[in-house]
């Protein structure tokens, strides 16, 4: 949708193939993990805001949660991180959000749906004219039909056939690179009281203190959205993964931080424990292409899936929407090969990449591939990391990062390191309480 916002600028006619019913029925068959919590980092919400101006105060008054400061609180190892002067998140459901984005998306007279599902690409000598697919509608056998068209964009996400479309046609499919790490998350809704007055998101995870293993605090996260509920999501890899069992899921969140426990306490679950199981982060490098076709580009987890657990996918997409308004800005033709576009958004996806499976190797069944000097990113890591539970502004570069508004590699900027040894130090001069928390194991 956010693709189809950018294009409005600079095509007379945006068409979006879409073969779930999602205006009249929102089921996201195409994305069964639509219904598991999802976040929109803060970079996410400024990129929202610039291309729908005024939907965040939208999305307030119809219900959803805007928190900043100390209503965003991120732990590790059960420790709460200092909060960051300046970042925001809004709380809500990963399906309120599409539909108000949809609904402004869709108001704009120039885009139009079509409910369809795409089989293959129609090529016009080297760039790519249109795409051939198969109308969806009241009767059972819709004749297939052709859309022209001067700009095509893969957003089949994860499971995209394009690879199998170029293969097809004679051209070369992107080198695709993958990380298995076999991770499982389950999400459950609760009903919202006060309980906690003064919280819209908490974050969980383990980090350098427990080895990036379970041991301090479960791995897991709520977020305040609409309707007065709580979404809570957990974690686990391999054999530790949870399960739909409500009674255990309210176990593991009372082995968590504070606020996953007082909503176990407090909170009456509604409906069912819902689960997803995440294999592997995989990223296409279209860059490492010899040749490609013009009038075609790729967005959202075409390009790039990474692990979920850092919240990265809504906001990843909505950097490469921006990509790619920066590429027609800039006077590309849609006709010619999208090369400086895949550029952009090789930037943008190798941070992410970088964040994410940097963390993944941590732990003990992801075997690889390890990227060069890795273990003196994993041992700078682990200082910085440790250093942002105690240190505002090392917390500030971090979460910088985290967020998406900066690039990992700012982490390594000298101020940031000495700022890093100073607090490290200053901290271990400081006798620190071991954790008490009920259930540690």
């Amino acid at each position: 949708m956010l693709t189809a916002r950018v294009l409005s600028d600079h095509a007379d006619e945006v068409i979006i193939l879409e073969p779930d019913d999602l205006v009249e029925n929102d089921t996201g068959l195409g994305s069964p993990q639509r219904h598991q919590l999802h976040a929109l980092l803060s970079m996410g919400r400024t990129q929202l805001e610039r291309w729908l101006p005024g939907i965040t105060q939208e999305l307030i008054d119809a219900g959803a949660q805007l928190g900043s400061g100390k209503d965003v609180q991120f732990y590790v190892d059960g420790a709460m991180r200092p909060p960051v002067p300046g970042l925001q998140m809004i709380g809500a459901t990963r399906s309120f959000l599409e539909s108000h984005v949809r609904r402004r998306v869709l108001t704009l007279p120039n885009v139009h749906i079509q409910a369809g599902r795409a089989h293959d690409l129609i090529f016009s000598g080297r760039r790519v004219g249109g795409v051939r697919f198969s109308a969806i509608g009241d009767t059972p056998a819709t004749p297939d039909g052709d859309l022209d068209a001067d700009l095509v964009v893969d957003a089949m996400g994860r499971s995209s056939r394009l690879g199998t479309w170029l293969d097809r046609n004679a051209w070369d499919r992107a080198p695709l690179d993958r990380m298995t790490i076999d991770l499982g998350y389950a999400t459950a809704v609760f009903h919202r009281g006060d309980e906690l007055p003064n919280t819209v998101v908490a974050h969980a995870t383990p980090g350098p203190s427990s080895g990036y293993q379970p041991t301090l605090s479960e791995p897991g996260a709520l977020v305040a959205v609409e309707e007065n509920r709580w979404t809570v999501v957990l974690a686990g890899y391999t054999n530790y993964r949870p399960g739909r069992d409500p009674d255990e899921f309210r176990a593991r969140m009372r082995r968590c931080v504070t606020a996953l426990r007082r909503v176990a306490d407090h909170c009456e679950m509604d409906g069912k424990v819902k689960t997803f199981q995440f294999r592997e982060s995989q990223r296409r490098d279209f860059t490492r292409l010899a040749r490609f076709p013009g009038g075609l580009v790729a967005v959202g987890d075409s390009v790039a899936s990474v692990n979920p657990i850092y919240g990265q996918g809504l906001t990843l997409a909505a950097l490469q929407a921006s990509c790619l308004s920066a590429h027609l800005r800039a006077g590309s033709s849609p006709h010619e090969p999208a090369w400086a576009y895949f550029r952009r958004v090789a930037a943008v996806v190798d941070a992410a990449w970088q964040l994410s499976t940097t963390a993944d190797l941590a732990q003990p069944h992801v075997t690889g591939p390890y990227p060069r000097g890795y273990r003196l990113i994993r041992w700078a890591g682990d200082k910085i990391t440790a250093a942002s539970v105690v240190d505002p502004l090392v917390n500030k570069a971090y979460m910088d990062v985290v967020h998406m508004r900066a690039h990992p590699r700012t982490l390594t900027r000298p101020s940031v390191l000495l700022r890093t040894t100073r607090a490290l130090s200053a901290s271990a001069r400081r006798p620190v309480p071991l954790p008490t928390q009920p259930g540690q194991r």
